[in-house]
């Protein structure tokens, strides 16, 4: 039975009592909204499919995002990625509102003006974790009530897909440039020992950034020439073959009975690689402007760390077959390994004959 009183102006107080059930109260600003929310509550219940929306109400969405950073985040590989992206979220408007008023025209409009100075893909992760978010509040939280609004909007289309090849040797002569761009690279790592190694790894084993910092020497086998990896991004362990070059790479760091072979951070690592690109990219053009050259406006530009796991994808395409190729490169899909193998189409003539 509900029961719904004025308690002043623009304040409908409804309450709902039915056997079985918690009473259920809520206040509205005009009494036809009272009359139309007791109707609904009154009608779910005699059917059976009432859900209690309360808890949904009463959380905020900072709340939950706290909540799930204790409870869920923790348990992730990517835990300290996701932390930075969770405190972001926190800082939208959105997030003082309740759960249950948070709509897919809200959300819709959030990743218009995300779009606006982010990359689809960014944007694209930031839904997903919101999304998340609500799909454990309502698993797991007793918020079974709780829709989730990330599904009812269009999600942005991701296309970042790259064919960057580093610049080798033979090429950066014919620019004016007597090192590749790997080798410039290196050479501008300044004071840092773990740099050079770390982006010659990158090169001769095709692993990802966090699978090369977290590598421990109890997981090499110099003589069996491997390097075994028990946790990886597609959360199944491998074991990767190493290179004469790779090898020697390894031996270099004065290989220890166990510990981390790099101690660095992921996104230390990356920030580190960024500044030795910008360091060769101006050496260059100071060797340019000496011999009056015009210096290659793509030779050390836009090269990023990823890259080095593409160049050796494609490196290694010409080696093993597409099975092996993806097992040394741990791609369980191998549209995603396709997306990685960039050969050069004069490579592709040589074949030809």
């Amino acid at each position: 039975m509900a029961t719904i009183t004025n308690r002043g102006p623009y304040q409908w107080r409804v309450q709902v009592r039915r056997h079985g059930h918690p009473a259920q109260s809520r206040t509205f600003n005009s009494k036809a909204e009272a009359e139309a929310w007791a109707a609904m509550t009154e009608s779910e219940m005699a059917r059976g499919v009432w859900l209690s929306r309360g808890e949904a109400e009463r959380t905020t969405l900072r709340e939950a995002l706290d909540r799930y950073e204790r409870e869920v985040t923790p348990s992730k590989r990517s835990a300290e990625q996701e932390r930075r992206l969770l405190r972001s979220l926190r800082g939208i408007n959105l997030a003082a509102r309740s759960l249950a008023t948070i709509r897919g025209a809200d959300l819709a409009q959030l990743r218009d003006e995300w779009l606006a100075s982010a990359r689809p893909a960014t944007v694209v992760r930031r839904l997903a974790l919101l999304s998340h978010v609500f799909v454990i509040a309502r698993k797991e939280w007793g918020m079974e009530s709780l829709p989730n609004p990330v599904e009812a909007i269009r999600k942005p289309k991701i296309d970042n897909a790259r064919t960057r090849r580093l610049i080798g040797d033979e090429e950066a002569s014919d620019r004016g440039a007597p090192d590749g761009e790997i080798e410039r690279v290196i050479a501008a790592a300044g004071r840092s020992r773990l740099l050079p190694a770390l982006v010659s790894l990158a090169v001769e084993t095709a692993m990802r950034r966090s699978e090369l910092v977290s590598l421990r020497w109890e997981h090499v086998d110099l003589s069996r020439r491997t390097a075994h990896l028990p946790k990886t991004k597609n959360g199944e362990a491998r074991t990767v073959p190493l290179s004469s070059r790779a090898i020697t790479v390894l031996e270099s760091l004065s290989p220890k009975e166990s510990g981390p072979v790099l101690s660095m951070i992921p996104d230390a690592a990356t920030k580190a690689f960024v500044r030795a690109v910008g360091r060769a990219r101006k050496r260059y053009v100071r060797e340019c402007e000496a011999t009056g050259r015009a210096p290659d406006p793509r030779f050390l530009v836009d090269l990023r760390f990823h890259d080095l796991r593409h160049e050796a994808t494609s490196r290694l395409a010409a080696i093993f077959p597409l099975h092996e190729l993806a097992r040394v490169t741990g791609h369980r899909d191998p549209r995603m390994l396709m997306r990685y193998y960039h050969p050069r189409a004069e490579d592709l003539a040589k074949k030809m004959g």
